[in-house]
């Protein structure tokens, strides 16, 4: 048998799969828009270990004045990284969401299931995690904004670095 005289493509119309691809698209679209916001995240993560690596391996005894600001900021980092990595949990979840509701948008039109407010629902879970990750990266964004610190003599005026 043919996968063109299965009774079940039989009585799927070509419209029918045409549709169900146009109603797929906004999710894919959003789909992109994740990927970015995850590289962009991965970046972060990745200059964020950097700068602790950095000033792990540069650490000094206890008896160092620099070793306060080294804890201090070794604090901060480590406070910026857990926030990054939450961020990449709700939004890698909220991607794997938005691919479930498009593959049961597929198999809802091919089976001819009716199981709509659970993929709306799906889909509002899904926006909701990645609320949540914007808002943990606009937190860890916050982090390092209070976190950058130019010394007084730097910003005098008519002096130059």
């Amino acid at each position: 048998m043919s996968a063109l005289s299965h009774p079940l493509m039989s009585e799927i119309a070509v419209s029918d799969i045409a549709h169900t691809i146009q109603l797929a698209l906004a999710p894919v679209f959003l789909l992109t828009g994740i990927a970015g916001l995850l590289n962009m995240l991965a970046g972060r993560l990745a200059r964020v270990v950097d700068r602790a690596r950095k000033i792990e391996g540069a650490f000094t005894p206890l008896d160092d004045p620099r070793h306060p600001d080294q804890v201090a900021e070794l604090r901060i980092l480590d406070r910026r990284i857990a926030l990054v990595n939450m961020a990449i949990l709700l939004c890698t979840t909220s991607a794997v969401a938005v691919c479930v509701v498009v593959a049961a948008l597929f198999v809802a039109s091919l089976a001819g299931l009716g199981f709509a407010r659970t993929m709306a629902g799906l889909f509002v879970f899904a926006m909701v995690l990645l609320i949540a990750g914007l808002c943990f990266f606009l937190g860890e964004i916050r982090i390092a904004v209070r976190s950058i610190r130019i010394r007084d003599e730097l910003l005098e005026r008519g002096e130059r670095p």
